[in-house]
């Protein structure tokens, strides 16, 4: 399997192109469990297939290093836009991603020839219970009081396409992410699981966020994540609606825009092209 290793923020990633690359879906969980280990494999947070569209100008999968498969993902929504343009698979600079959530459209930040960052519109946040999805009443959930492991949170839940419950707490390092993070992804009311953002304030303009990923763990960045906690900001009365939102390896800048619409900028960046041998997958 050919492969090109990316990272957006240090969130990382395998694509494959399957344009060039034959596989059968099937095989795909298995191939990121093995691929995706640090150990044994490529590394990665998660393997992502890349596959030709009928609807939009390329189609995105998202497998997580567990073999789970998400619905989308934001750093990699960079990773793949500066991928294809940089190789010549799409020449323009909006390209519109088919994904499980949904087509989303990364526009292309061009300075001297070369991809600096990329803009990409994630579309609307989704905030009823029923769209998270979570099991309860009606309504929104914010700042809803949760019990995980003898832990009471006040939650906030927004789907990006993909669920996200946000806390805000007044330290993010002193969080036990490895404690809190597996509880709440789990927890019963999350009927498809969760991703777990913990947000510490800077000023209405900052934000500093940890993040445990449904399917992957802690990772250094998230975009999706990013834009979760900016619209939790907002409904909570912290933030403005555009803001910086830092993370391990750096920041994301996040607009909540007239239209509803989150636009996220970032950087993205290739670090290698390589060959799994798919025998170790099997």
């Amino acid at each position: 399997m050919r492969f090109t290793k990316v990272q957006g923020l240090g969130n990382d990633f395998i694509l494959v192109n399957c344009m060039e690359e034959n596989f059968h879906p099937e095989e795909f969980p298995g191939i990121a469990v093995k691929a995706c280990d640090r150990h044994f494999g490529v590394g990665a947070d998660g393997l992502v297939p890349l596959f030709s569209s009928e609807v939009a100008d390329i189609k995105m999968r998202v497998f997580n290093a567990d073999g789970s498969e998400a619905e989308t993902c934001g750093n990699v929504l960079r990773c793949a836009a500066k991928y294809l343009y940089e190789h010549g698979i799409v020449s323009k600079n909006k390209i519109k991603v088919e994904t499980l959530a949904g087509i989303m459209v990364p526009e292309l930040i061009i300075e001297n020839g070369r991809v600096s960052l990329i803009r990409v519109d994630m579309g609307e946040p989704r905030l009823q219970r029923s769209e998270i999805p979570m099991a309860g009443p009606p309504g929104r959930v914010v700042d809803e009081p949760l019990e995980a492991g003898g832990v009471l949170y006040n939650i906030t839940a927004v789907s990006m396409g993909n669920p996200h419950c946000v806390i805000f707490a007044p330290d993010v390092e002193q969080i036990p992410l490895h404690v809190a993070g597996p509880l709440l992804e789990k927890h019963h009311l999350f009927t498809l699981k969760t991703n777990v953002e913990f947000v510490q304030v800077i000023n209405h303009d900052q934000v500093k966020m940890r993040v445990w990923e449904r399917g992957a763990g802690e990772t250094m960045a998230c975009g999706t994540g990013a834009c979760a906690a900016a619209v939790a900001g907002v409904i909570n009365g912290y933030t403005k609606r555009q803001l910086s939102v830092h993370m391990k390896t750096g920041a994301l800048f996040i607009e909540w825009a007239a239209d509803n619409h989150l636009y996220m900028t970032g950087p993205a960046e290739e670090v290698f092209i390589g060959e799994y041998p798919i025998l170790n997958a099997k």
